[in-house]
């Protein structure tokens, strides 16, 4: 026999259950499904065809084009974006002038809509009249064409991607380094430690908890944001900038081959849950919670 705190558990749990299997498991199982059966055409129906599409996959050259260039991707913003966030919460949290002001400059970032920051920053990278070139054009290094250029595209949306992320991570470690006791930052100041070490032994180990949150959101945003390649660049020049997210959704809504979509989803979700699993294998065990 069910108690009644139990069923009012159930029942305040309920909410979040139905969202979840209506939003994550039921797609998920659905996208598994469809990536063993061919896309529908005209009056012929999907059939199965087994592996047919990881077969195809394999011998994909955009497919690992797009794999790679992610994988450099994801390698640069995690750390950039999670160290620049570091930065800005250190400085903001020490006692400097217009402290508020630094503050909502740093996280502003953050609440402009990706599409938006895709616009601002082709100002900058606009070759000749962009303000990048317009400075480099006063040493004689103007006529650069960021976007253009299968050599520096992709490193032109690492940038925009650090500079939105690093605002709203700086935000947690921020309330991170609030929460840390000063006694403990005044018992090793005593003990003769510079800043250096008071960082790399006290403060850094105290984080850790938050950096691993921060870390898994970063991990999930390097393969999630796809809006400013899509205002950008589209995936060129020459699939330069073509990201894994941006791939399925050309071939699901621009090639209209929703099967090939769902096998190229499997495999997103296969990369994700492999991080995830190195992540909580080697970092947890190295995290004290308080």
């Amino acid at each position: 026999m069910m108690t009644r705190n139990a069923k009012v558990g159930l029942l305040l749990l309920a909410p979040a259950a139905v969202l979840l299997v209506a939003f994550t498991f039921y797609p998920t199982v659905a996208t598994l499904i469809d990536s063993f059966y061919s896309t529908p055409r005209g009056r012929r129906p999907s059939e199965f065809i087994g592996a047919d599409h990881f077969r195809t996959m394999m011998a994909d050259p955009i497919f690992r084009i797009a794999m790679i260039n992610n994988m450099i991707y994801a390698a640069v913003i995690i750390p950039g974006s999670m160290g620049l966030a570091l930065a800005m919460a250190l400085l903001v949290n020490a006692r400097i002038g217009g402290r508020a002001l630094v503050r909502l400059a740093f996280f502003t970032p953050t609440i402009l809509p990706m599409i938006a920051v895709a616009n601002i920053w082709m100002f900058f990278y606009a070759p000749d009249y962009g303000l990048i070139d317009q400075f480099l054009g006063l040493f004689g290094m103007g006529g650069n064409n960021w976007l253009g250029q299968p050599g520096t595209a992709l490193w032109a949306l690492i940038v925009i991607t650090i500079w939105k992320l690093a605002g709203f991570f700086m935000i947690f470690y921020l309330a991170a380094l609030q929460q840390i006791p000063p006694s403990l930052i005044e018992a090793a100041t005593l003990e003769g430690a510079s800043p250096s070490q008071r960082l790399r032994r006290v403060i850094l180990p105290l984080l850790m908890p938050t950096t691993l949150f921060i870390l898994i959101n970063a991990v999930i945003e390097a393969f999630r944001l796809v809006d400013h390649v899509i205002a950008l660049t589209r995936g060129g020049p020459n699939n330069s900038t073509q990201l894994l997210l941006h791939y399925i959704y050309q071939v699901a809504f621009s090639y209209w081959d929703t099967g090939y979509a769902a096998a190229l989803s499997v495999a997103l979700l296969l990369v994700l849950a492999l991080i995830a699993l190195v992540q909580f294998g080697v970092l947890d065990k190295r995290i004290h919670y308080r």
